[in-house]
């Protein structure tokens, strides 16, 4: 059996405001946790109409409240983008809420373009302190000292466990000095999976919160009834990431029966480089994908993108995905330390 998760967009669509995204979102934890998937993350990202997880912490909540035992976090928060010490008190409130159920990832890019983060009183430097601002993060998660006169309250204690994603080398080689859990981002940079993998496991010195390595892939994963509707069902997915090389982030569309029709040979070969790693099928063609990945990458964890425009066929196939992986919720994977996966 292979351990899944999911990654959640919060997608916005032609037919779905903001607040309908947000429950469906909710709604999805709750059927998840039932077919077995172990969490369900969100990420940050701003300035972008067709993601509605701007506000990362108050999403987390409202998720979490929604559905009573998958682990709920972010996948992850841009800690450049804040202050250590408002993380700590916004995730150890979440923690007190939802006590054993919270994760923390944390990644170093803006999520977002430039004018944007000028607009978050911030600047791209802030990045070069994202290994000590981790450091800072864990420790005010951490029982507070005798002497400590900054306390973040009421996140002291909780001890939320951290994870440290990436797309290159770099957070590969953070996580493994750090000894946390390291979760790649192959469902849009595929290129650099197994060379960070590797040197993740390679460098990994074990911390009070991990004894072993421990890594999760993230894939994009869409299942239907046969492979032609799961391949229409992807067009949604292969036109948000045409559109991103025109410079267009606006609303999810509806699938469309011919994706030759929509973009350039150009926007076809720059999407699907990034989507090189796709899993689209049947629920064969799922199991076989599934297993291929698990086999080349050894990975601990998936999880898992559905990007697909329809919620009721989105929760299909996310069923279809949990039966062909035989995910299961209650099994608990010994590589992990306790304060690692919960």
């Amino acid at each position: 059996m292979t351990t899944l998760s999911i990654l959640e967009l919060v997608r916005v669509t032609e037919e779905t405001d903001a607040r309908g995204a947000l429950d469906n979102a909710r709604d999805l934890a709750g059927h998840a946790e039932n077919w077995g998937y172990r969490r369900i993350w969100v990420a940050e990202h701003h300035n972008m109409p067709g993601i509605a997880s701007a506000a990362t912490s108050i999403v987390l909540a409202h998720i979490a409240a929604g559905s009573k035992t998958i682990r709920v976090g972010a996948g992850g928060i841009m800690l450049p983008n804040h202050a250590p010490y408002v993380i700590a008190e916004q995730f150890g409130t979440l923690a007190r809420l939802f006590p054993g159920r919270i994760d923390l990832g944390l990644g170093r890019a803006p999520g977002t373009d430039q004018m944007t983060l000028r607009a978050l009183r911030r600047t791209p430097e802030n990045a070069d302190n994202f290994p000590q601002d981790v450091l800072e993060l864990q420790a005010f998660l951490a029982p507070a000292g005798p002497n400590q006169r900054i306390h973040a309250v009421p996140a002291a204690g909780t001890e939320v466990p951290l994870w440290i994603l990436g797309s290159s080398n770099f957070g590969a080689m953070l996580a493994a000095e750090l000894g946390l859990p390291y979760a790649f981002a192959s469902h849009f940079a595929p290129e650099l999976l197994i060379p960070a993998l590797q040197i993740y496991r390679s460098r990994f010195k074990p911390s009070e919160q991990l004894d072993r390595p421990y890594a999760m892939v993230g894939v994009n994963i869409i299942a239907a009834e046969t492979d032609a509707e799961a391949r229409r069902l992807a067009t949604t997915q292969q036109m948000s990431f045409a559109s991103i090389f025109r410079g267009a982030r606006g609303l999810s569309q509806p699938p469309i029966d011919d994706i030759e029709t929509f973009w350039s040979p150009m926007e076809k070969a720059q999407a699907m480089r990034m989507l090189e790693r796709s899993i689209v099928g049947a629920p064969d063609t799922v199991r076989a994908g599934i297993d291929a990945l698990v086999e080349e990458t050894g990975a601990d964890e998936l999880i898992v993108v559905s990007d697909v425009y329809d919620h009721q066929k989105r929760l299909r196939s996310f069923e279809l995905i949990a039966e062909a992986a035989g995910a299961d919720a209650t099994r608990q994977p010994s590589r992990l330390a306790r304060t690692a996966n919960g």
